[in-house]
């Protein structure tokens, strides 16, 4: 089986049971969504999986945090990577002129989004969670999966008072035994740039972290493709 084969699955045109109760009373401004879909060895549809998602991490807060935060407080922001270590931001200091980078043809430190990546534990507290709990690493051996390279758009889908973008990566068991995923996160290449120093600090860090609420097994010659659905409505 081809790793990365299908993973234009048209999700929008499916009706996917929802685990978790509907808001009816009001239209969220911001939702994210997350949708699995399993396929056994054939490439047939087995399993639709669909759940509301609600955890940023204390890395992707610190993103978000606007600049005039760091202003009026003179604090910094510190980021730790999946490998437990940790390195500042702050964007204040005017004599450093810290900024987040972002891809581009002329620098090789670049921020991007590396993998969708899943494992087989939990963490009750997805805001301190720097890494997965039990990450599945990538491979044909005992207990990994195969993972392909992660589909990122290249534009904002607008449709009507709704704008949004999706992010998908596809994986395939090729083990010999049945994978059981708990725990998905979306890890981030982050690099900070100083404009005055030159010096770039980079990191992989967790930016976002859910745990399933009912497990997805994948048995051997089987695959799976996981999509992030990020949506802002007017």
């Amino acid at each position: 089986m081809m790793v990365g084969s299908k993973v234009d699955y048209d999700i929008s045109k499916l009706y996917i049971p929802k685990d978790g109760k509907e808001d009816i009373d009001y239209q969220k401004s911001f939702s994210a969504t997350l949708t699995i879909i399993v396929r056994d060895k054939d490439g047939k549809v087995i399993k639709k999986y669909k759940q509301k998602s609600h955890s940023p991490t204390a890395n992707f807060i610190g993103l978000m945090i606007p600049l005039t935060w760091y202003n009026v407080t003179g604090n910094s922001w510190t980021f730790t990577t999946t490998s437990n270590t940790t390195f500042t931001y702050q964007p204040t200091l005017v004599s450093i002129g810290y900024g987040v980078t972002y891809p581009n043809n002329v620098s090789n430190y670049n921020t991007y989004i590396i993998n969708i990546m899943v494992g087989s534990g939990s963490y009750s507290n997805p805001y301190s969670a720097y890494n997965l709990n039990a990450p599945i690493t990538n491979g044909s051996g005992v207990g990994q999966l195969l993972y392909s390279s992660i589909s990122t758009p290249t534009s904002i889908t607008i449709n009507g008072s709704q704008a949004y973008f999706i992010i998908s990566q596809s994986y395939t068991n090729q083990s010999g035994g049945t994978i059981n995923i708990t725990e998905i996160g979306i890890i981030l290449n982050l690099n900070i740039s100083s404009s005055t120093t030159y010096k770039h600090t980079s990191g992989n860090v967790l930016v976002w972290y859910d745990v399933l609420s009912s497990p997805i097994s994948v048995s051997n010659g089987q695959s799976i493709v996981i999509y992030y659905t990020f949506s802002v409505n007017a």
